[in-house]
């Protein structure tokens, strides 16, 4: 099994991107699963904190972890996998450690829409409270922008964990794959990562495209969380999002700008 990552900042194209790439027939993708988090609760188990440590060296905890990974996608015939979570990017250097050859794949997106399109999804779904505010009603989208936004929240927490894997000395192993240009040039996008993993090219049909995780956004009280337009395109629309609420977050997007590239992340 050759193992990669898909993950980067939410709203930003990462259920569009799996379900693009279970196309492939030699690909397996999908939307955020447990793994990563089983991983971290393993890192966890296995430290000082477990009086049974001392028992436990690297070598271990290495076949531990390679087995969660391994043995939850061993009914999968794909040749390659990409597992989904926002916390690899916090977990680059463990992955190396793992994998050597893996790579992550971070979706990004003008920061923002992402708060908008948040935004839009709690508002249509009114008369459902959203686990992304722990099923609490009430509120109001200063307060939502500012829960997501912050360093335990939904946006703030994937925010920086991007930062620490584009900065950080695995960013080799990074690629940052922008909402715009898999809306409006899915081609391109493709073709680059495609590259980037060392594969050859697959045509994909950007006209026809199934995904369904309705059972799950249901349960989360936030239907539609998930939904993929069968066709890809860019959509322009105004903000929802009072003035000083968008401009906030406006600068945000620091992928833009080519100085802070020091290490030559290769950007899509």
């Amino acid at each position: 099994m050759r193992f990669h990552c898909i993950s980067g900042l939410p709203r930003s194209g990462s259920t569009l991107l799996a379900a693009l790439l279970r196309q492939n027939p030699r690909f397996h993708a999908g939307m955020s699963g447990p793994v990563a988090g089983l991983v971290g609760s393993l890192l966890g188990e296995m430290s000082g904190r477990n009086e049974f440590s001392v028992f436990i060296d690297d070598a271990q905890r290495q076949r531990v972890l390679r087995g969660v990974i391994e043995n939850y996608y061993a009914d999968t015939p794909a040749e390659v996998v990409f597992d989904t979570s926002r916390a690899w990017c916090a977990r680059m250097a463990v992955l190396k450690t793992l994998y050597p050859e893996a790579k992550v794949i971070a979706c990004v997106r003008h920061m923002p829409w992402i708060i908008d399109s948040l935004e839009r999804l709690i508002r249509r779904n009114a008369l459902q409270p959203s686990s992304i505010f722990n099923y609490t009603p009430g509120g109001t989208v200063y307060s939502r922008a500012e829960g997501v936004a912050n360093g335990e929240g939904m946006v703030g927490y994937a925010y920086n964990a991007l930062k620490e894997a584009f900065f950080g000395e695995d960013s080799a192993n990074l690629m940052l794959l922008q909402y715009e240009t898999l809306t409006g040039d899915p081609g391109k996008a493709l073709a680059a990562l495609y590259a980037f993993i060392g594969e050859k090219p697959f045509e994909h049909d950007f006209a026809h495209i199934a995904f369904d995780a309705s059972a799950f956004d249901l349960k989360a009280g936030t239907p539609g969380l998930h939904t993929v337009r069968p066709k890809v395109g860019a959509i322009e629309r105004e903000t929802i999002l009072p003035p000083d609420v968008f401009r906030r977050f406006e600068n945000d997007a620091f992928w833009r700008d080519p100085a802070l590239n020091k290490r030559g992340v290769r950007i899509v």
